[in-house]
């Protein structure tokens, strides 16, 4: 059952698809994709409707005017292609006539790089959306011929049309993002979710999402209140969103508002994906477990402090050890620890450390819950680590086999990202638009690892560029092309702070 937090408009001649591309429970479990969906919904001549990977409904392509896609994963281009096969419309942008739905898209991986994707989309929005989606949709209803459109989209910031410079689009929070929708379908069953800050201030140096979403912004704290109250009224599940939530000047008193509610005796079932390691309090966990979480989770990425300190992680071994200490004494089960192999300069002697850490932990935490979760790094545009080299394979997996190993000699759990996967990640994350081709190959031969060697093989490319990133800082990389903040000039003067820094230490 669905439980709408609006009044739907949805009329109007303009026939707009919100297309997620992966099945509908990971749909109704994105904020992002639904809060568009409830803008177009809400907006006068849309006929808006929602389409996903296993979407069994039969459209009628020629009334579709448009169809946009939420891309938040590097390989989500895969159920971009499984849609638009699925209703018979070309792949590539350039092969569609003019009487076809106009193809653009949005979302995390747009914003990072849009350049292996290009050729499949007629527009990507670029950063945040929620401002400039209205005038696209505005643009859109005049069903004006594609381009004309076109031109029309190019002067809104933030809409990239394919090889014209456009600028991030970012916004002043002035509005909540919730969940606007609640599904018994969704991923996160019945769960409302509000939005209490965007972006982060710690700014780790291999970090996508601090990076891409700076500056560091919060909601206001009686909106949140009352977008809270408003949640509780449909669903007893509540899940604060946030890369830096516990960094909101006000985050005790949200927390200390949603304990004096459940002391009162209301229901609260209450989530939060990730807590900072050194911001932990024994109110906040207490709260937490009031509200039925079991487990949580904190992010060391290093086990060493020096490797720690040169990725900007500037966090102390008390610190965590306090952490965990404070989540035991007050009530959790257990802690899931995420940590990273291949971070650039990584040496033996650090992967020790995180048995020696684990061991520390355990010995201090009988019979509490410890689970490292690994995974590889993967160098990511618009962060100061853009340049660096991806690890070889067989070393991480190496690496990966050794740490699994001591750690559960010492009874603690570990979780692995598939390496693999991250090798492809990582090709993607710094590919350009000779990409394009090398997508398809890998969506016809299946979207398996297989599919990927095999069209890597029969196209007889080399990604040795991708994965070994570039010493000439300078030199252009594909993502130039959209203007962003921090600059690259910024990026490339912490870059050589941070190897600066970390060579007075050896």
């Amino acid at each position: 059952m669905e439980r709408f937090l609006y009044k739907s408009n949805n009329s109007g001649n303009y026939n707009l698809i919100m297309a997620y591309p992966a099945i509908e429970s990971f749909a109704m479990a994105s904020l992002g994709y639904l809060w568009l969906y409830k803008i177009a919904d809400t907006t006068e001549g849309i006929n808006a409707n929602r389409y996903y990977t296993n979407s069994t409904n039969n459209l009628n392509i020629k009334a579709i005017d448009s169809i946009a896609f939420s891309m938040s994963f590097d390989f989500d281009f895969l159920g971009v292609f499984t849609i638009l096969e699925k209703l018979k419309i070309p792949l590539y942008s350039s092969k569609r006539n003019n009487n076809s739905p106009l193809i653009f898209a949005g979302g995390p991986v747009l914003t990072t790089n849009p350049r292996p994707y290009e050729a499949f989309f007629d527009f990507m929005i670029i950063g945040d959306g929620e401002e400039n989606f209205p005038k696209i949709l505005d643009i859109l209803k005049q069903k004006k011929d594609k381009d004309t459109t076109l031109s029309l989209l190019s002067e809104i910031e933030g809409v990239y049309i394919p090889n014209n410079p456009t600028k991030k689009a970012s916004v002043n929070l002035n509005n909540i993002i919730y969940t606007p929708i609640i599904s018994d379908k969704s991923y996160f069953k019945d769960t409302f979710i509000i939005e209490l800050a965007r972006g982060c201030m710690n700014r780790c140096a291999f970090c996508t999402a601090s990076y891409t979403n700076l500056p560091f912004r919060v909601n206001d704290f009686s909106k949140i209140i009352e977008t809270i109250d408003m949640g509780l009224e449909y669903t007893d599940k509540i899940a604060l969103l946030g890369a830096q939530i516990a960094s909101h000047p006000q985050f005790n008193e949200i927390m200390m508002y949603l304990r004096n509610k459940m002391e009162a005796g209301k229901t609260i079932e209450l989530g939060i994906s990730s807590l900072r390691t050194d911001s932990i309090t024994p109110e906040t966990i207490q709260t937490l477990v009031m509200g039925g979480q079991k487990h949580s989770t904190i992010a060391i990425e290093a086990a060493s402090e020096h490797l720690r300190k040169f990725i900007n992680k500037n966090l102390k071994e008390d610190q965590i050890l306090n952490a965990i200490k404070i989540s035991r004494e007050n009530g959790l089960k257990g802690i899931k620890i995420y940590s990273m192999l291949g971070i650039p300069n990584e040496t033996d002697a650090d992967i020790e450390e995180f048995i020696r850490l684990g061991n520390l932990i355990k010995k201090e935490n009988k019979g509490f819950n410890i689970e490292f979760s690994f995974s590889s790094f993967v160098p990511k545009p618009h962060t100061p680590l853009q340049w660096s080299k991806r690890e070889d394979t067989k070393s991480l997996e190496k690496k990966q086999k050794y740490i699994q190993k001591e750690l559960a000699k010492i009874g603690i759990q570990s979780k692995f990202s598939s390496i693999k996967w991250d090798f492809w990640q990582t090709v993607l994350s710094r590919g350009g638009v000779e990409l394009a081709p090398f997508l398809v190959e890998v969506y016809k031969n299946g979207g398996n690892l297989s599919a990927f060697k095999k069209a890597q093989k029969d196209l007889k490319l080399d990604f040795s560029k991708e994965l070994n990133g570039s010493e000439l800082l300078e030199a252009e990389v594909p993502w130039d092309i959209i203007e962003f903040y921090p600059t690259k000039q910024l990026l490339i003067n912490e870059y050589n702070r941070l190897y600066r820094n970390y060579s007075k230490l050896y």
